[in-house]
């Protein structure tokens, strides 16, 4: 049974990251919480504060320093970290989460100074209902979990992969107003296979090789079971999971608890999104387009997945639209006459003589190219050439992340296109200008979508999460993407509109959940008003 947290007053108070203002205690604020004397004379207004925090991160020359200091701000002025956010999340967004936290993640038992998230060993296994009794927040709306084994493009990470948990739900926040008190990050720490984590002193996981097979599965779904016991309709959000537990854990709870994997389902939102835009610039009709996929693992395959629910949308039926969608990876294209393939995989694996991936290319005549490798320059000068020979105006989506990974460059798309390319990434790129005319490429970040689909199912407490929701967060995204951000080749709006962006999701993602009778919450008056009103707006 929780118990209301007593009254905090003098250092109890600046030691509370959900109380402290730091030097926004005003004078009779200090005299009434006795911190009188505990603070510099100077009180400073929210927005001086971020100011002072921007000027101080500015001066940090590497990105892992930032992302330190933002951390930290975390810790110790919950407020005070939205709201700087808020305020410069187009700056920020890459430290607090891709490609930064990336490298917070490598080098997250190095870094460790204060805990944040929610670990769960298999030490723990028939306790962690009990164990949750230690969450210190007693309403849990949204949870973030990984078990570390993909995390990005870096591979197992173990227990440090909780810093993408933490990340993402930091966008929860920042991006849809989702309440911090409403967010858990959890790590499902079942050991890992990185023998150089093994071999460290250093490593702050459970030190053992991963839990795998009947035991793994066993252990997930107690946390699921656990989860709903303690706070009955829960979002759960799955992050970086090897593919094959991605899609099996995926299945295994979609139609019973409200959640989804954002590696599969929310990349596939955003990038729908972006194809539909795209068409607003080559003019070419979304039911003639031809895709191919290089990469097929979970993000490819989710994408697609979703693209065939889209193509059923505009009138295709199943069969035709898969023929729409082609696959190369590291053994070439798929093709049926293909063995071993994965059980996800054999949906798209077409007749077709095998090819590589060039030949496919200039056989399959695709009008849009998707990596999504983790391999980087994949997309090579004779792979754009190739795409520029079948098109007039190529569509390239870059997807591997951090920037490191990435298939190419925007600059590199753009040059050996010779600006014929329309091009979007998983991680951001600077804009880039050639032959008098400017580029700016946008990121297709997940961020456009999960927030504010997050946010329309808590408001709505649907009940689970079906690809018609997905659908409709891609469209609502691409609707809202205006003709000047189309002529310099940008394929979502400003990332600085994000939290108005998120809004709108959560607006049509709930009238649809209504529509569809899967929402349990009344339905409000205005809706608009309801999620407004619940959105956190960090001030003090």
């Amino acid at each position: 049974m929780k118990h209301p947290k007593p009254e905090k007053k003098g250092f109890d108070i600046l030691l509370d990251r959900t109380l402290n203002k730091s030097l926004g205690f005003n004078k009779e604020e200090r005299k009434n919480l006795g911190i009188r004397g505990l603070l510099p004379y100077t009180y400073s207004h929210i927005s001086e504060q971020v100011a002072r925090v921007m000027v101080n991160l500015r001066r940090r020359n590497e990105n892992l320093e930032k992302y330190m200091l933002l951390s930290s701000l975390q810790e110790t002025n919950e407020k005070l970290f939205y709201r700087t956010v808020i305020d410069h999340v187009e700056e920020l967004m890459p430290i607090i989460y891709t490609p930064t936290v990336g490298e917070a993640c490598k080098e997250f038992s190095n870094i460790f100074n204060y805990p944040k998230g929610f670990y769960i060993t298999p030490d723990d296994k028939g306790q962690i209902a009990e164990i949750l009794d230690n969450w210190p927040e007693d309403e849990v709306k949204v949870v973030v979990v990984t078990d570390g084994q993909r995390i990005l493009g870096l591979g197992d990470l173990g227990a440090n992969g909780m810093g993408i948990s933490v990340g993402k739900l930091a966008l929860y926040t920042a991006c849809a107003g989702i309440n911090p008190d409403h967010c858990m990050p959890v790590a499902l720490d079942t050991g890992t296979n990185n023998e150089e984590l093994l071999n460290d002193i250093l490593y702050l996981g459970f030190p053992q090789k991963r839990v795998d097979g009947t035991s793994y599965f066993e252990l997930v779904d107690e946390f699921m079971e656990a989860m709903q016991e303690k706070h009955p309709g829960v979002l759960i959000q799955f992050e970086d999971f090897l593919t094959p537990n991605a899609f099996e854990l995926l299945k295994r709870y979609r139609n019973r608890f409200l959640c989804f994997n954002d590696d599969i389902q929310g990349t596939a939102a955003v990038i729908l999104s972006g194809v539909y835009s795209s068409c607003r610039i080559t003019k070419k009709s979304f039911t003639d387009l031809k895709i191919l996929f290089l990469g097929a693992g979970s993000a490819s395959t989710g994408i697609a997945d979703l693209m065939v629910s889209a193509f059923m949308e505009v009138g295709l039926s199943e069969e035709e639209a898969r023929k729409r969608l082609w696959f190369v990876d590291l053994g070439g294209l798929v093709v049926k006459s293909r063995t071993g393939l994965a059980e996800h995989n054999l949906p798209y694996a077409h007749e077709h003589p095998e090819s590589d991936f060039i030949s496919a290319i200039k056989t399959l005549r695709p009008d849009i190219l998707i990596g999504a490798t983790g391999a980087p320059g994949t997309f090579s000068q004779a792979v754009i050439e190739a795409m520029c020979e079948v098109n007039e105006r190529p569509v390239i989506f870059a997807l591997s992340n951090p920037t490191s990974k990435a298939e190419c460059t925007a600059e590199q798309a753009y040059t050996w296109s010779k600006g014929s390319a329309i091009f979007a990434s998983g991680s951001p790129f600077p804009p880039f200008e050639m032959d008098g005319k400017k580029f700016v490429p946008r990121q297709g970040n997940n961020a456009y979508i999960f927030p504010g689909l997050g946010l329309g199912l808590v408001i709505s407490e649907a009940k689970w999460v079906p690809d018609d929701l997905f659908l409709t967060a891609a469209h609502c995204l691409a609707n809202l993407v205006e003709e000047h951000d189309l002529e310099v080749g940008g394929l979502y709006p400003p990332i600085n509109e994000i939290r108005s962006l998120s809004k709108d999701i959560a607006i049509e993602v709930a009238e649809k959940a209504y529509e569809m009778g899967i929402a349990q919450a009344p339905r409000p008056a205005d809706l608009s008003k309801t999620i407004e009103a619940y959105m956190y707006d960090p001030m003090y």
